[in-house]
């Protein structure tokens, strides 16, 4: 296989190929593995290589799956494969190893995959670019002065350079939609549940986090996750099934829908004109293929869920890190950990029973709120992001506010209220960057980006379409009918096509 015959497939692409006998698991793997080998440095995507793991996978017995033979990567966060570190970006779990694989892992590898790698991830994927100080920056293979935003960046960055035609994302305020948006991917983020998060006990975020994959092709991401989906054991949610396979909404086309659009911001106070015009382009397009289209929007109040979504994210970061040191058994320190990751540890320390209790009240009124207006509506048309990717660097803490959290941590008097302050201000620059993602995670509604929009200097620029609770069906038909209308799959950032 050559690099150019290996990009011109999607994964059940090259599975068929293996099938037939055309192609070995062995060499697809070694054609990844040149690729991350060639490609790599430049993006920095993949940051535990598994070469080993993977040559012997592949010349050993595959379960006949989907994706029996495709090389895969896994996100360094929340995916558990036994043996094989997970850091999560975080320098203070560099030497962690699990034993047994995580309930989704158990169900990748089920598929066929080959696992070759796990990708690059921000601090216990707290923020939506993937910068880590304890990995580096992972940047976008369209233009490598930018992002491929985050928090599964480095699987973003992967798939866009062609090392693997899908790789698994986690998805709590928007990480998988981010890097899709900002890599010309297709990204579904599956109803809450849809896909198991076991044997962890966490809630992953108080439910906001789901986990699926990062794709070029629409069928690729239906048809993982009709292997995948299911609640596990013993699971705190549970998504009602689908009544039938994804992969074939994908291959039938939508009824006329009534689709509502908007580039108001939820969460943020301005939208980018490049954003904006890949949204009207995108009504253009569904008016052309007969859908009723309609400027129309639920009322949210974006400043409440903002503050409530941080409070939550405060508590949960502040639990999570307690688990983490009792997993490698020492205490965690503020030197362990990035700056706004800690101070994020002290104000979850500093909130009580009644505050949390009262955030997560204001979380779940929201899908009480918004979910009369897909009465009305069945899907909801918006940019993915505000901004084109953004450039590295551009959305982390400045250097004076580093040395102030670092210097309020050592005064510690009156330290968790203060720190609070200056977190809500970087989580203010954060919302503005991607204001209509985590609403959807909060209500637990599916959301896709989808790759319809290049901007003037070639950035990509993707559009975010929502549907009813535990409706992916709908979504996959309508992505199944756009990539027909206006195909992405062979536009490719420059470098990498070969």
């Amino acid at each position: 296989m050559t690099f150019a015959e290996y990009t011109q497939y999607d994964g059940l692409g090259l599975a068929e190929l293996v099938k037939k006998g055309e192609v070995s698991a062995l060499e697809l793997v070694e054609t990844a593995i040149e690729r991350i080998e060639t490609h790599n440095p430049k993006i920095n995507a993949v940051i535990h290589k598994m070469y080993d793991v993977a040559r012997e996978a592949a010349q050993g017995d595959l379960p006949d799956g989907a994706f029996k033979g495709v090389p895969f990567l896994l996100k360094d966060l929340l995916g558990n494969y036994a043996g094989e570190p997970i850091a999560s970006g975080s320098r203070f779990m560099k030497d962690y190893r699990p034993t047994v694989h995580s309930e989704l892992v158990k169900r990748y590898l089920a598929t066929g995959v080959v696992v070759v790698g796990k990708t690059n991830t921000p601090e216990l994927g707290l923020v939506p670019f993937t910068e880590p100080e304890a990995f580096g920056a992972t940047r976008n293979p369209w233009d490598t002065n930018h992002s491929p935003g985050g928090s599964s960046g480095g699987s973003g960055a992967a798939v866009a350079a062609g090392f693997v035609p899908l790789a698994s994302g986690g998805d709590g305020g928007g990480s998988i939609r981010i890097p899709s948006s900002a890599c010309a991917l297709f990204g579904m983020k599956p109803t809450r549940a849809r896909t198991p998060s076991g044997p962890s006990p966490d809630d992953n975020w108080a439910g906001l986090t789901v986990q699926h994959v990062l794709t070029r092709s629409v069928r690729d991401s239906a048809a993982m996750l009709d292997a995948t989906m299911g609640a596990d054991i013993g699971a705190p949610y549970y998504a009602p099934p689908p009544q039938r396979p994804y992969l074939e909404d994908v291959r039938t086309p939508p009824d006329k829908l009534k689709i509502a659009f908007t580039s108001l911001p939820f969460m943020g106070k301005t939208v980018d004109s490049d954003c904006k015009k890949a949204l009207t382009t995108a009504v253009a397009l569904l008016r052309e293929l007969g859908h009723e289209v309609v400027e129309a929007a639920p009322q949210i109040d974006g400043k409440a869920l903002s503050i409530a979504m941080l409070t939550m994210l405060a508590g949960k970061t502040s639990a999570n890190i307690d688990e983490m040191a009792a997993l490698v058994g020492r205490k965690p320190k503020r030197n362990q950990f990035e700056v706004m990751t800690w101070a994020l540890y002290v104000y979850g320390k500093s909130i009580s029973a009644n505050q949390y209790a009262k955030a997560i009240t204001i979380l779940n009124a929201a899908g009480r709120t918004i979910a009369p207006f897909f009465e009305t509506y069945d899907v909801l048309l918006t940019p993915t992001l505000a901004t084109p990717p953004a450039v590295i660097g551009s959305l982390q803490p400045t250097d004076a506010e580093k040395r102030q959290l670092e210097l309020l941590g050592r005064l510690r008097a009156g330290w968790a209220m203060k720190a609070a302050k200056m977190i809500e201000q970087f989580a203010e620059t954060s919302f503005e960057y991607i204001p209509y993602l985590p609403v959807f995670n909060i209500t637990g509604q599916p959301a896709m980006s989808v790759p319809l929009h290049w901007n003037d200097v070639g950035l990509p620029i993707g559009v975010q379409f929502v549907g009813r609770y535990a409706d992916e069906a709908t979504l996959f038909r309508l992505a199944g009918q756009l990539e027909q209308a206006k195909p992405w799959f062979d536009h490719r950032p420059s470098g990498y096509c070969i």
